[in-house]
């Protein structure tokens, strides 16, 4: 085992407020270790929510994996075995589907999904999950059951497990395009005319329409739904609280069932002709709804509101899962000072790069900035005044970059920016804009002028004779030319172009 990996399980098993939360995700987390030879293999790290539900003691994994496979399928053992394979040869995620023995003594179907990477003696690690997909193959058993609709249920499941699939799977920052595509396909699945998510404020008296799906000609809402009060709502409000209490959906055949009030108004102002909505839970309470209109009248399906709870069951695990694993690693991939990613979730993502560069010639820039004589600001104002001076810098370079760049800190009073999608000379261009912003922001610190300038390195991956294995080599590049650029004279840049002195 590595010294990070050492280091992690012993934050991940001494701190209580991690190990909490850790306890919390109805997923089974996990590190599992695999031998260069293939002989060994355990867990460094296994969430406890493990003997909950195989009934398997963590400490054991962390000894052997062995009783873990043991408890799968007979007939998925070589399929499992064969994807761990596949996956440590070519250093690819680790996503497989396979029936594994649950604490109750039956089978349920389970995903994995997890991330690989290559330890220096040979050894593989895996970071991942063990997530339950029984509720998915039920689904499946039951529509493909039901003769008269066949076709329809098939479709139906392909949706949901294509739509589960895509949220089991999602990286961060994705989740609203994961809703975005989920209310587009619902709604055209079921020919509705809107689709759209709302949340509630903690005491349910505002709600706010967060995403939004229109079939064409539609006019779209979501503009005019920012924190509406629902307070003069009488007849939602009771609604509110059946969703809340009950888990009831709301159906509305005829909006003309709705008494006469500024509910009815409203929704006939839209031109909405019926409705469906569901509840939609996170943690456990109901955080908001999901729901379809129709504009025109129409005969909805007797099972429509199980449908649509089943979607709403999707986007429920998925928001959940979102929220606690950006609790969790939020505490691992961002430096606690300037708030930036640090150089934990730096080099994950230059590896991504440094891959579709070399697959599909997509182009990254990193570049590395260093405060100038930061020593001397420490020594001045002492470390609080230079901590001040680290965290207005991180708004800079938040400010004058785009949201697409990864923005970290890389240890110290250095920093690094990697630009993908943007041409050398814009990359040019955004390193001169802070370079400039600094040179011209007043950083203060207990009510004196603190005099700070930055000097950057700027590497392509072009720049470089041949394709690298690691992103080592372009950072070193940068770094190399971060510390030309203080040779003459700081408060410039130096790329391959050589020095720009603004």
């Amino acid at each position: 085992m590595t010294g990070q990996s050492d280091q992690h399980l012993w934050r991940t098993n001494t701190d209580p407020s991690l190990r909490r939360l850790v306890s919390a995700i109805p997923d089974v987390l996990s590190t599992y270790w695999l031998s260069a030879d293939g002989e060994s293999h355990r867990f460094l790290f296994i969430s406890e929510r493990v003997l909950d539900v195989f009934g398997i003691a963590p400490e054991v994994l962390r000894e052997n994996a062995d009783a873990l496979f043991s408890a799968l399928h007979p007939e998925d053992i070589t399929g499992v075995k064969a994807s761990i394979a596949e996956s440590a040869a070519a250093l690819t995620p680790w996503n497989h589907q396979a029936r594994v023995k649950v604490q109750a003594g039956h089978y349920e179907w389970f995903e994995v999904h997890s991330t690989p990477e290559r330890l220096a003696d040979g050894s593989t690690i895996w970071f991942g999950q063990f997530h339950n997909i029984q509720h998915y193959k039920e689904l499946e058993h039951s529509l493909r059951a039901r003769e008269a609709e066949s076709a329809f249920q098939a479709d139906f499941q392909k949706l949901i497990s294509r739509l589960s699939s895509r949220f089991i799977n999602h990286g961060f920052g994705t989740i609203d395009q994961c809703i975005n595509e989920l209310l587009r396909a619902i709604g055209s699945f079921f020919e509705v005319d809107r689709a759209y998510l709302y949340e509630f404020s903690q005491e349910y008296r505002v709600m706010e329409n967060t995403h939004e799906w229109c079939s064409s000609g539609v006019q779209p809402l979501i503009d005019g739904q920012r924190n509406v009060p629902t307070d003069d709502f009488e007849w939602w409000q009771c609604k509110i609280d059946g969703m809340v209490s009950g888990n009831q959906a709301v159906f509305v055949e005829e909006i003309e069932q709705i008494p006469p009030g500024p509910e009815r108004t409203m929704l006939k102002e839209q031109g909405v002709c019926s409705m469906f909505c569901v509840p939609v839970r996170v943690g456990g309470v109901v955080a908001g709804f999901f729901g379809v209109d129709s504009m025109r009248k129409r005969v909805w399906r007797e099972d429509q509101a199980d449908l649509l709870i089943i979607v709403s069951g999707l986007l429920s695990g998925a928001l959940e899962r979102n929220r606690l694993e950006n609790e969790l690693l939020n505490q691992s991939i961002r430096d606690p000072l300037t708030a930036l990613h640090n150089r934990r979730y730096l080099i994950p993502r230059l590896n991504e790069m440094l891959s579709r560069s070399i697959r599909y010639g997509e182009h990254f820039t990193l570049a590395m900035f260093d405060l100038d004589r930061f020593k001397r600001i420490n020594d001045s104002t002492g470390h609080l005044g230079g901590d001040v001076c680290l965290r207005m810098f991180a708004e800079i370079l938040l400010e004058q970059t785009r949201e697409a760049d990864v923005v970290a800190r890389f240890g110290g009073e250095e920093f690094v920016v990697a630009f993908s999608g943007i041409s050398p000379a814009d990359v040019r261009r955004s390193v001169s804009r802070i370079i400039l912003a600094v040179r011209n922001h007043d950083f203060v610190f207990e009510g004196e002028t603190v005099p700070l300038t930055v000097s950057a390195g700027v590497a392509g991956i072009g720049d470089l004779a041949a394709a690298p294995s690691s992103p080592d080599p372009i950072i070193g590049l940068a770094d190399d030319r971060l510390y030309a650029a203080k040779q003459a004279g700081r408060d410039c840049f130096v790329d391959a172009s050589g020095v720009s002195r603004l």
